[in-house]
């Protein structure tokens, strides 16, 4: 795991800071050189943020519609943007006025998520298409190709390795891939994140949140159950922890308190806990797992509710994008005097 950062407190958590777009949000990342924060939003548009005093530029031309995914290279030179088209766009992560440096047609629909392996060299990229595609990160060139699903593709995670790849899909399928050669090695058992509801006849929730653990013991996979009324959004948040040495449930974990949300994003810290970003009709929160319990140790309000989130380099700053089209910044300790 990460060293501990010096005033880690996730029960001292609070928003420091909050900036506003034009429209709602729906994705947002640290520059891993941790000068800036960005986000993707319903105007077809990327936002880059200053961390130092929340100036906005906004970055346009890469896309038709949503921005749903971003990734950003290991040395800060590239912010990837995934949109609905199935379009990724290269930017320039410090440009003073950043324009596409390249766009491609990379998938059949929207993009859902995209990652950046452990070495930095490939961009994971996964939609509604039910493909999972490496791609070059220096150049956009397609490396591989692999027909992942039979439905959406929510969810991607390297393990630490860098020799394998999660997906997760819509259907609750949870693969592991050989990055190597495309290989399917197994299939953990997240079905429970999945549920048809015959009435309303939807297929719903699959697995929106995936993270493996630093040390490489552990995966998470998150989403939402008991969705009794799936188009009225009524559902409850859900983790299924997983042994990666092994493939068995290790623990289910949820909060029964929230009965309409879903986690659409997951993240290991320093101390070994796991963190979820939660979003629905009761609103946004931050959660905290210790892996050996069910319940979360902590939880965290925020004002509005949250589609994504990410953690800083440092451990202790969290991003997170909100449906009022506002980006705040959570701090993971003790308030400053």
């Amino acid at each position: 795991m990460p060293e501990m950062p010096e005033g880690f407190d996730v029960k001292q958590s609070h928003v420091v800071s909050q900036w506003k777009h034009e429209r709602p949000l729906c994705v947002c990342r640290f520059d891993p050189a941790g000068r800036y924060v960005f986000s993707g939003a319903e105007d077809n548009t990327v936002q880059r943020f200053d961390l130092a005093d929340g100036k906005l530029t906004v970055l346009q031309n890469g896309h038709k519609t949503w921005v749903r995914a971003l990734a950003i290279s290991h040395d800060s030179q590239f912010v990837m943007s995934g949109g609905c088209e199935g379009a990724i766009s290269w930017w320039e992560v410090a440009a003073e006025q950043p324009t596409p440096i390249r766009t491609i047609d990379a998938h059949q629909g929207w993009i859902r998520k995209m990652e950046i392996s452990p070495d930095g060299q490939l961009l994971a990229s996964a939609g509604n298409d039910g493909f999972v595609r490496l791609w070059n990160v220096s150049d956009g060139t397609l490396v591989r190709e692999i027909k992942a699903h039979e439905r959406d593709v929510y969810s991607l995670s390297f393990h630490p390795s860098g020799e394998f790849l999660l997906s997760g899909s819509l259907l609750g399928e949870l693969f592991q891939w050989n990055v190597s050669s495309g290989e399917k090695m197994r299939e953990f058992d997240a079905k429970a994140l999945h549920s048809f509801n015959g009435g309303q006849r939807v297929d719903f929730g699959g697995i929106r949140g995936l993270a493996i653990s630093p040390d490489g013991q552990w995966v998470a996979a998150g989403g939402l159950h008991k969705a009794t009324n799936p188009l009225g959004a009524v559902h409850e948040p859900i983790v299924l922890l997983f042994n990666w040495e092994t493939g068995d449930l290790a623990k289910t974990q949820v909060d029964e308190a929230i009965k309409k949300g879903v986690f659409w994003r997951l993240a290991w810290l320093a101390d070994g806990s796991l963190m979820g970003t939660c979003g629905g009709g009761d609103g946004g929160y931050l959660l905290f797992f210790k892996t050996d319990a069910e319940k979360p140790y902590h939880k965290l309000k925020l004002p509005n509710t949250s589609r994504d989130m990410d953690l800083h380099p440092d451990g202790l700053q969290v991003c997170s994008a909100h449906y009022d089209r506002h980006l705040r910044i959570s701090r993971l300790a003790a308030k400053q005097t």
